[in-house]
């Protein structure tokens, strides 16, 4: 089926009686039984749930949906795109192993990286991995991972999948992308060749700004040990977040053609502005779109502070992805736990702005940045 299709048609069919469209929401944290002999069932494969922080109908759909959408063969669903990382990292890595990782990751999965699993004994390197010998010298022995972000943020550079893959199989090496500003609507990792494929799905797949909640699709070895760490760790998705994560899906592939549409207007446009330094915006990701985030530094000349309080119906978020245009400050936000020297690096200033473009109108979106920035300018 075409992704369009798949999208929609994600919904577990009814084992009830009653044949329910969509998957109801299982609202249970225990699942009951008729007998000793059925409860023993449970621990013998015979049936499915038992308790829903090892598995409940909602989350599985969810995990399933999205690794179909990955054309991949197993998924599990968690609480957020940062469990699901983690999941991901400890699937793969124990103490004592090694990581490389792109300098350009997200905040939370820095800190992740460079904290929380240093403290468990996994180092991780951070290196640019716009640079293929960059990555190759920072290989250890003891290396068992290579992970990076399929676009990253903010400053949305696309990463060349396909050599980190051939990378990873030369070197015996598992891989990991965060396919979130992608969604699997533009890019698909799992079919290059990546080990895992992990999403926060609180942004795009859910994709209104009303839940939070995580995916890692891949490998079914790995995604089982990712299970396993999901339930044990308790960072189990509750099945109405799961249902709300499911009903977001459906609508996916509408609303991403239509906010990348709109985002190549809006780079295009402030391109031309002169309260525009530079606009970073990928030029090739996929034929079907290259992305929905726009990320601009302001040029000398206007005030950031100014800006921000000019945007009129344009929200200041922390985060991305919702239907609605919306601006963020990595400085303060996303990278705000980066060292100086770190963000010196990156290029995050306070004049960086990331700009998650709506479905409205491309015109209105257009002129309200431009009359943000013709007053940051006053």
């Amino acid at each position: 089926m075409d992704f369009f299709t798949k999208s929609v048609h994600s919904s577990l069919k009814s084992r009830e009686a009653i044949k329910s469209k969509s998957t109801p929401i299982y609202q249970t944290s225990v699942f009951s039984f008729d007998s000793l002999e059925e409860l023993e069932g449970f621990y013998d494969g015979d049936s499915s749930y038992l308790y829903t922080r090892t598995g409940n109908p909602n989350t599985d759909e969810l995990g399933m949906a999205v690794a179909k959408l990955e054309e991949a063969p197993a998924g599990v669903a968690s609480s957020s795109g940062l469990s699901a990382i983690l999941a991901g990292f400890l699937s793969v890595v124990k103490s004592g192993d090694h990581i490389v990782a792109a300098d350009d990751v997200y905040g939370g999965t820095f800190h992740i990286l460079n904290h929380e699993l240093k403290e468990l004994g996994i180092e991780t390197t951070f290196v640019s991995f716009e640079h293929e010998e960059e990555i190759r010298s920072a290989i250890k022995e003891n290396t068992k991972l290579l992970f990076s972000e399929s676009i990253s943020n903010p400053f949305l550079r696309v990463e060349n999948i396909q050599a980190l893959v051939k990378i990873g199989q030369e070197k015996g090496i598992k891989t990991m992308i965060d396919n979130t500003f992608a969604t699997p609507l533009l890019l698909q990792p799992y079919k290059e060749g990546v080990n895992l494929v992990v999403h926060s799905a609180t942004k795009y797949l859910g994709g209104h700004s009303d839940v939070s909640s995580g995916v890692l699709t891949g490998d079914e070895d790995l995604v089982q040990k990712a299970r396993g760490k999901i339930v044990n760790l308790g960072s189990n998705l509750s099945p109405f977040e799961a249902w709300l994560t499911c009903r977001g899906i459906k609508t996916l592939a509408l609303r991403m053609e239509r906010q990348s549409h709109n985002a190549e207007r809006l780079a295009s446009a402030l391109k031309e502005h002169r309260g525009i330094q530079t606009v970073y915006y990928p030029e090739a990701v996929s034929p079907k779109g290259k992305g929905a985030v726009v990320t601009v530094e302001l040029s000398g000349s206007a005030d950031h502070h100014r800006f921000f309080k000019s945007l009129g119906w344009v929200k200041i978020v922390p985060s991305l992805a919702g239907v609605e245009t919306t601006v963020s400050y990595p400085l303060g936000t996303s990278h705000r736990a980066l060292s100086p020297e770190a963000l010196e690096k990156l290029g995050i200033n306070e004049r960086v702005v990331r700009i998650s473009v709506g479905i409205e109108d491309s015109e209105d979106i257009i002129h309200q940045f431009e009359t943000a920035l013709e007053q940051s300018m006053s």
